[in-house]
């Protein structure tokens, strides 16, 4: 049974995690959470005391954390894991971060003369949860083919979209367009709505005709509407407004770097940032930019 090392349980990492045993591999898995790290042990992972431990004797390490300097601060330095970290080992590190974060991290490990590739993912927690994500890979070839078997008992589809940091691009790419779909889906949902609409009608009609799109497909974002998504419980468990500002902050800065015209992707930022002037509303389902177009209770 081979080794897997896993880092960062949180909604997405922990049901990863959990597939990959289901897949038959033996995990160890660690998060500075104790709940995470407690759910991790009941769905099959061992459990470890540290990142260092838990890579001990691993072939793969798969880590799926909230930002760059995390991913940075896990691998590189004197006290990084690529220190430790036999040769062989394949990094596969799922997190959304920088391009040039993921680069970074690829070329230390092959100074080291350890495989290492960046593979965000997208679906979101039900998709994390059925294992049907889809990867999005950046690095050399070889190393994106013998991370495929850990991959496939995570997701449903690997795509190698280029050299390292080609992963990252493409992630941040479609979340700028996610955004830019879940507001207008939102929006449209509202007008509707305001105008005595049913919204569940509403969407039937919709995803029928030439406004069908994903997060109106499989991502609803009127309460009430679609069962398993976050707006069914009030916003919780999924993709927060906080990460999603990040991932636009990320597609501003890659769109600055190259030059490249994305006015509805700065404009997705914008609301956004309105909508997450409030913690409470930075820790929502970032679906739950709906509330901004709905009325106060009694005016509906």
């Amino acid at each position: 049974m081979e080794k897997i090392a896993f880092l960062g349980l949180g909604n997405m990492g922990g049901p990863m995690a959990a597939n990959l045993v289901e897949a038959g591999f033996a995990v160890s898995a660690f998060d500075p959470s104790e709940p995470a790290l407690a759910q991790a042990a009941e769905n099959g992972c061992e459990r470890a005391d540290s990142a260092r431990q838990a890579v001990q004797g691993a072939r793969a390490v798969v880590s799926m954390l909230p930002h760059g300097d995390a991913v940075k601060g896990l691998y590189l330095g004197a006290r990084g894991l690529l220190q430790v970290l036999e040769p062989e080992t394949l990094v596969i590190d799922c997190s959304t971060i920088a391009a040039n974060d993921a680069r970074q991290l690829i070329a230390a490990a092959g100074e080291r003369g350890i495989r290492a590739i960046d593979a965000p993912v997208s679906g979101g927690t039900a998709a994390a949860a059925a294992g049907s994500l889809s990867f999005m890979c950046g690095g050399a070839a070889d190393a994106v083919e013998s991370a495929r078997p850990v991959l496939a008992a995570m997701g449903a589809n690997t795509f190698h979209a280029g050299p390292a940091g080609a992963g990252q691009v493409a992630k941040i790419c479609n979340n700028m367009l996610l955004a830019v779909h879940m507001i207008g889906t939102a929006e449209a949902l509202q007008l509707g709505v305001d105008n005595g609409l049913d919204p569940k009608v509403l969407s039937d009609i919709m995803k029928a005709s030439s406004g069908g799109n994903w997060s109106l497909e499989k991502y609803n974002p009127y309460p009430g509407v679609m069962d398993g998504v976050p707006a069914s419980r009030d916003y919780s468990g999924g993709f927060t407004v906080a990460l999603m500002l990040k991932d636009l902050g990320l597609a501003m800065d890659t769109a600055a770097g190259s030059a490249s015209s994305t006015p509805l992707g700065a404009l997705a930022k914008n609301l956004y940032q309105l909508h997450g002037g409030c913690e409470k509303n930075r820790q929502r389902d970032f679906s739950s930019i709906q509330n901004m177009f709905r009325r106060p209770a009694g005016e509906e």
